[in-house]
């Protein structure tokens, strides 16, 4: 992990890093922005202080300060499970900047998560190989709908969903990145999801499905100042509100790491967890300064470094440098939008199933005859697979409830964790000898 390749390598690492988790770090804030109706020169800046701020807090996680930053190839950005509550926030704003009172609660909810880091990572004693590989299964099947939605398209009312022509073109790309993965050597090897992605957008252009209309808006440089989309104003029901939703975004985190240190074969320890959790809340008030919302991991990253075997930190430090040059040149940003999303969710699938194969290697580690570990995996993955399967269940429960329950790997991880104590053998005294 702590390898600094040559640079032109580097570069290409980072740029694939990119590539892998652009649609999910610029989705959040064109979901809210359309949302309040921004002109679109300031959703191309709302946009832009999301991607600025994901590179700030992935070159924190990767490269470190102090006690900031697990110092792992973990890439931070806008979490999406901010854009509900977000929204919730902005239409009880009645007049003024609805904004305002989404960066004040952001800002507090970052400062109070740094602040909690070493308590939280507490937790890790409880993640024994049976929980470990539970979670990272779930986490890389929780991330499956994301990638069949990005091939079908994301309205399902809309006249094109699931359109023949679409799932042609992500199952091409689906098959070329596991070919590529296949046959190809050496550099090119690492860089097959890259290729796929290229390959792949190739053959998408001639069918109509690369939209170019980003250059038209797009400005060629911004430069992210503070405080420049609002000024923070503070409001207690929407910190309490945010405040939950960085308390799932650590947990997520929290299992991100664990799951990432048995891809790179440094398990995480506490001193990590509490490192990288520091860097999430750091991260987040930065973001609130900036204009961005709360940050998290990136799960399919996290499958990136298991696809491609390519553990340095300093290479995913590259990928947030990249993000932070797509921040300050949104025309730059507009060049990788071209990717089409049937492409993307292709490659994606290639991802998020790399993630659920690491988990299922972390439990064939543990006796899953052992009827404990057998009902601890299989309560947990019930339990987590509920939102996957149907988004709707818990609609009758409240706001501040379905937060944490509308997220399966939070409701599949506290249902690890749960069984785990529930089950696990007590110790009994050894009996004396005469």
């Amino acid at each position: 992990m702590d390898e600094v390749l040559p640079p032109t390598r580097m570069l290409a690492y980072g740029v694939q890093h990119v590539a892998a988790m652009y649609a999910g770090v610029v989705a959040p804030p064109l979901i809210v922005g359309e949302a309040i109706g921004l002109p679109p020169v300031q959703l191309t800046l709302l946009i832009g202080a999301s991607l600025f701020t994901a590179g700030l807090a992935t070159v924190l996680q990767a490269v470190g300060v102090w006690k900031i930053g697990a110092r792992m190839p973990f890439v931070n950005g806008v979490t999406f499970g901010s854009v509900a509550p977000i929204l919730a926030i902005v239409a009880q704003q009645s007049g003024g900047n609805p904004l305002s009172a989404v960066y004040g609660s952001v800002l507090i909810a970052g400062v109070l998560a740094f602040l909690a880091a070493p308590y939280f990572s507490r937790l890790v004693r409880f993640f024994p190989p049976v929980v470990n590989g539970t979670v990272i299964t779930l986490i890389g099947l929780s991330l499956m709908p994301v990638a069949i939605d990005w091939i079908a398209g994301q309205d399902a009312e809309s006249p094109g969903y699931a359109a023949p022509t679409k799932i042609a073109v992500g199952a091409v790309t689906f098959a070329l990145v596991l070919l590529f993965n296949r046959f190809l050597t050496g550099f090119w090897n690492r860089i097959a999801l890259l290729i796929g992605l290229l390959a792949g957008s190739l053959i998408a252009w001639p069918l109509g499905l690369i939209d170019t209309s980003t250059f038209g808006s797009a400005p060629v440089f911004n430069l992210p100042t503070p405080f420049a989309l609002g000024m923070p104003s503070f409001s207690i029901t929407a910190t309490i509100s945010i405040c939950i939703v960085m308390l799932v975004a650590m947990m997520e985190s929290t299992a991100d790491m664990i799951a990432l240190g048995e891809i790179v074969d440094r398990p995480a320890d506490e001193k990590t967890i509490a490192a990288g959790l520091r860097a999430d809340g750091a991260g987040s008030a930065i973001s609130a300064v900036f204009g961005g919302f709360t940050c998290s991991a990136f799960a399919q990253n996290i499958g990136l470094v298991a696809l491609t075997q390519v553990r340095s930190r300093y290479v995913v430090a590259a990928g947030g440098g990249v993000l932070v040059l797509l921040g300050v040149f949104p025309v730059v940003g507009a060049v990788v939008s071209l990717v089409p999303q049937p492409v993307l969710g292709g490659a994606a699938l290639v991802l998020f199933g790399s993630v659920a194969t690491s988990g299922m290697r972390t439990l064939s580690k543990c006796e899953l005859g052992d009827p404990r570990n057998s009902l601890i995996v299989a309560g947990a993955l019930g339990i987590g697979l509920i939102p996957v399967a149907a988004p709707e269940f818990y609609t009758g429960f409240p706001e501040s409830l379905r937060t944490v329950l509308d997220s399966g790997i939070s409701t599949g991880c506290i249902a690890a964790l749960a069984l785990n104590l529930l089950f696990r053998p007590t110790k009994t005294a050894t009996p004396e000898t005469h």
